[in-house]
């Protein structure tokens, strides 16, 4: 049965003050949640952003988006990307590879689309490109995480080593919006929880800390070592989400910092500076800001990805 949303979206940006760099005083960060898509793709999911969600605040090319970041002293960027149809994966892939290959700050993720036709080989062919992982979004690509065709992409990616980023968060979503799916039904804890237990030897990063189901997250987060989370936009005081888990209690080696950036509505540093004014210990921020995702993704701090 559907839960009621606690969102209530669309909603208004903000035209918040944007800082100039990163201080210089922070350890290496890597922001482990970016969106690079070609930008056709990306002129309709803007789109779709202002109706349903948001007006994005960066509306930049994917080059752009990589020099911009670089530009503010961020140290790596995790670039993610996902296929909304079947058909289009390998050409997303070949896409993010160019970029890594161009920008060696990147640490780029291959897609797939679940059940297509030769999803096992789209998802070979981009790890031979350098593709460090795998990101799936259940809100936009309707999978079941107990069926045969995810199953078939666990085993993959456990096969190869190769983690992955599945947005199976219930939020955010707008419940005016027709998903093609019950996204409760499919983005229910149980249901990850078994691909957990399933599939030991995989990891897995839900992005959001899990919004908005802290409490389960939060459990599972000290029960399973595989499981990973991001905190992209839940600590940035935007999104109307209650009960927003505090960091200390969360195993500090398996919290990556994220942004969603560019599809944001708000300061590309403001989550950041809420993170770093947090009071956590030194050692804990240096995990969460950079070395975390290093290690979800196997990259050496100076390895070059593509």
């Amino acid at each position: 049965m559907s839960r009621q949303s606690t969102l209530k979206l669309p909603l208004a940006p903000l035209d918040d003050a944007e800082g100039t760099a990163v201080p210089a005083s922070l350890p290496l960060i890597v922001d482990a949640h970016v969106h690079v898509f070609p930008q056709a793709i990306f002129a309709a999911m803007w789109q779709w952003f202002e109706r349903y969600a948001w007006r994005v605040r960066y509306q930049l090319e994917p080059a752009e988006i990589i020099e911009f970041m670089l530009s503010q002293g961020i140290g790596r960027i995790v670039a993610l990307h996902y296929a909304h149809m079947p058909g289009i994966a390998r050409a997303l892939n070949a896409h993010m590879a160019d970029l890594c290959a161009r920008y060696p700050q990147v640490i780029g993720t291959a897609t797939v689309f679940p059940g297509e036709k030769d999803a096992p080989a789209i998802l070979e062919e981009g790890f031979s490109l350098g593709l460090k992982g795998v990101k799936l979004h259940a809100h936009v690509q309707c999978f079941d995480m107990d069926s045969e065709e995810m199953q078939q992409i666990y085993r993959i990616c456990e096969t190869s080593g190769k983690p992955l980023v599945m947005h199976v968060g219930p939020e955010p979503k707008n419940p005016e919006y027709s998903y093609g799916t019950d996204i409760d039904l499919i983005c229910r804890t149980d249901k990850l929880e078994r691909v957990l237990k399933n599939h030991p030897g995989l990891k897995v990063c839900v992005p959001h800390l899990g919004a908005d189901e802290f409490e389960a997250y939060h459990r599972m987060l000290h029960t399973y070592d595989n499981l990973w989370v991001d905190n992209a936009m839940i600590l940035a005081d935007y999104l109307p989400v209650e009960n927003v888990p505090v960091l200390d209690d969360l195993p500090s080696n398996r919290v990556m910092y994220g942004t969603d950036f560019p599809n944001i509505p708000y300061a590309w540093d403001r989550e950041l500076k809420r993170l770093c004014g947090l009071g956590l210990p030194d050692d804990s921020l240096e995990l969460i800001l950079g070395q975390n995702a290093l290690d979800f993704f196997s990259v050496s701090p100076k390895e070059s990805v593509g």
